[in-house]
């Protein structure tokens, strides 16, 4: 059974950092991609960043350069360190998990940005 289970969202001033971590329990399979996904109040879920369990991220446009998406050792951990953060980053934040043609998602965790 795998599950997701997410830590690390809050507040923040603009300008500010934060870094959430998702720890995936249950099997890791060799096709595994984990990522970031976010959701606004009356916006859809978007990806903001994906990995691979070996290979490059991608990220979505508006967060190039600000986020970093990275995995643990052993790999069933992933990170997403935010810089610079905006208060349009504000949204709850999901970990994903992508493997054997199932997907998984984890519970949420609030991102505010404001001053």
């Amino acid at each position: 059974q795998v599950q997701l289970v997410e830590s690390g969202g809050g507040s923040v001033q603009p300008g500010g950092s934060l870094r959430l971590s998702c720890v995936q329990s249950g099997i890791l399979f060799s096709d595994n991609r984990m990522g970031w996904y976010r959701q606004a109040p009356g916006k859809v879920r978007e990806l903001v960043a994906i990995i691979p369990k070996v290979g490059t991220a991608n990220y979505e446009a508006s967060v190039k350069g600000r986020f970093t998406i990275s995995r643990g050792n052993p790999r069933n951990t992933v990170y997403l360190q935010m810089n610079s953060l905006r208060p349009e980053d504000t949204a709850v934040y999901y970990c994903n998990s992508q493997q054997n043609g199932r997907e998984y998602w984890g519970q949420g965790t609030q991102v505010t940005v404001s001053s």
